[in-house]
């Protein structure tokens, strides 16, 4: 089964920066797109961040100069750097990853931005 393993969550201090990762258990090139969802508590699930096969990365409005998203293709894996972190970043990121068949989800990680 597709499995997506993520990191690097936790408590950072606003202006702060976290870096997440999501492992994918097969070719990451088996996967179009790949990103990052967030869910905070009381409000939607948001998609921040998309990297997909061919054409330009996504970023939701909110978060553009200061996420980047990226690809190691040799580790299957994927990345958000998040700079500049602002509490209202505050959410559960939820790693994703699409076939042609179903979206698969990590199990999210928390990042809390508080002082």
């Amino acid at each position: 089964q597709v499995q997506l393993v993520e990191s690097g969550g936790g408590l950072v201090q606003p202006g702060g920066s976290l870096r997440l990762s999501c492992a994918t258990s097969t070719n990451i090139f088996s996967f179009d797109p790949v990103g990052w969802y967030r869910q905070a508590p009381g409000k939607q699930r948001e998609l921040v961040a998309t990297f997909p096969r061919v054409g330009s990365r996504y970023y939701v409005d909110s978060v553009k100069g200061r996420f980047t998203i990226s690809r190691d293709n040799a580790k299957n894996t994927v990345h958000l750097q998040m700079n500049g972190l602002k509490p209202e970043d505050t959410a559960v990121y939820l790693c994703y990853a699409r076939d042609t068949l179903t979206t698969y989800w990590g199990q999210g990680t928390q990042v809390t931005v508080s002082s």
